[in-house]
């Protein structure tokens, strides 16, 4: 078992940039179809202001994922998004006096996996394929 999970570990650090890419590309999908309605979705063809607003930051942050750019400021505040949308948009969607606490129930799975696969970016940064590496080595 110690020699796989030393094989494992060597690729840590790939691993980790691929999770960031792919984290910014499914938050991206979310900002385009939120924003540029591609593609059409009936849930966010008529958004609230505050869903343009989460739109926005799940494109712009998104996409500084996807190059790794400002990853940690910029994934903090996506887990924040995140957190957010969950309470507001799935939790309490039905108001204060009749939370739904299942996100099986209330649809918030993907906003509690991103809230945390967010927040583990921020804490643990971009990886080695990031522009965060190679401006730090300036």
């Amino acid at each position: 078992m110690d020699k796989f999970n030393s094989t494992l570990a060597g690729f840590e650090p790939t691993a980790l940039s691929i999770y960031r890419i792919f984290t910014g590309l499914l938050l991206f999908q979310y900002g385009l179809a939120k924003i540029y309605k591609i593609p059409v979705l009936p849930a966010f063809l008529n958004i609230s202001p505050l869903v343009t607003v989460a739109g926005v930051l799940e494109l712009v942050g998104g996409a500084l994922l996807i190059l790794g750019l400002f990853t940690r400021p910029v994934a903090f505040i996506l887990s924040g998004q995140m957190a957010f949308a969950y309470f507001i948009g799935h939790m309490f969607e039905g108001g204060l006096a009749a939370p739904a606490l299942i996100p099986l129930l209330n649809g918030g799975n993907a906003a509690i996996l991103f809230c945390f696969a967010c927040f583990h970016l921020a804490c643990a940064g971009g990886g080695p394929w990031a522009l965060d590496a190679t401006r730090g080595k300036r």
